[in-house]
């Protein structure tokens, strides 16, 4: 079973940046592609930006331009680098292979 473990989040103030880390457990991290999603409370979890085995890379409207996903299979790792962050970016961030396993989640609080 994969297990995908989360770091990076805290609290930062808007217009300020964070990078998020997905690091997965097993040797074929390679051929999964990888997403981030997000859940605000009482919200729905939404998905952020997904990323395929070969680096092709998506994102969702509201983050376009200023978040980047990006993935090192050398180090089992995938990462969210969030810039010029709003303070309807807070959430909990989680990271999901394509095959349904999730990571426990980082908290990410823009405020002033």
């Amino acid at each position: 079973q994969v297990q995908l473990v989360e770091s990076g989040g805290g609290l930062v103030q808007p217009g300020g940046s964070l990078r998020l880390s997905c690091v997965a457990s097993g040797s074929i991290f390679r051929i999964y592609a990888m997403s981030w999603y997000r859940q605000a409370p009482g919200q729905r979890r939404e998905l952020v930006a997904s990323i395929t085995r070969d680096g092709s890379a998506n994102y969702a409207d509201s983050v376009k331009g200023r978040f980047t996903i990006s993935r090192d299979n050398a180090k089992n790792t995938v990462y969210l680098q969030l810039n010029e962050l709003k303070p309807e970016d807070t959430a909990v961030y989680y990271c999901k292979n394509n095959i349904g396993s999730w990571g426990q989640g980082t908290q990410v609080t823009v405020s002033s």
